[in-house]
């Protein structure tokens, strides 16, 4: 058992939860809270603009915590997070939080290691949409999310939101994939993304 789950079980005011797909865990301006910890399921963390565009800033599975800022600095929360599938999510409120912290040094550093991984995050984020192509934010989102060649096909996988995590639309990224599947460096199936030939994807990922 990691930190994280010893927190959140070891702690009397936390509860859990079971949220369905599609549901909002938080919105955007909303001042929130809780620290998060996913058990099971995955959600989306996302932005979006006044015409209604959404970016999506990452994508969350079972084992990892989350509204880390907001539960802090007590101002509205700068993103939206929903649910992609049923999930079971722990929720530890503010003053819980800090009792934790204030008797457990250990547990408020792994919590500001977590922040700065974040933030380091959000930086690359920013770099790539600045920097990168759309096929070449495509390639390297293949690569880190590849278990060896294979990424199972989940919700976040499907291209609507694939594009929003790439900051571009549904109809450009199935271009990049047609390209990729026709030169025979990726296929795609229902289940899998398969990388056929990873030396070549490495090179359009510009990595």
């Amino acid at each position: 058992m990691d930190w994280i789950t010893r927190l959140f079980h070891s702690v009397k005011e936390c509860r859990l939860e079971s949220v369905p797909p599609d549901a909002v865990v938080f919105w955007e301006g909303d001042t929130e809270t809780n620290l998060y910890y996913m058990q099971y399921g995955s959600l989306k963390v996302l932005k979006t603009s006044p015409e209604g565009r959404e970016q999506v800033l990452r994508f969350l599975d079972a084992g990892e915590i989350f509204n880390e800022i907001g539960v802090f600095v007590k101002r509205a929360n700068p993103a939206t997070a929903i649910v992609l599938e049923e999930s079971g999510i722990w929720l530890l409120p503010r003053q819980a939080l800090e009792d934790v912290l204030l008797a457990h040094l250990r547990t408020a550093l792994q919590i500001m290691e977590s922040m700065a991984d974040r933030f380091i995050s959000l930086v690359a984020l920013t770099a790539d949409l600045s920097l990168r192509t759309v096929e070449a934010r495509f390639a390297k989102l293949l690569l880190e999310q590849a278990e060896g060649d294979v990424i199972e096909r989940r919700r976040w996988t499907n291209q609507t939101e694939m594009a929003s995590h790439l900051g571009t639309v549904p109809d450009v990224l199935s271009r990049v994939i047609r390209e990729l599947t026709k030169v025979g460096i990726i296929e795609m199936d229902k289940q899998y993304i398969r990388i056929l030939n990873r030396e070549e994807l490495t090179k359009r990922a510009m990595m």
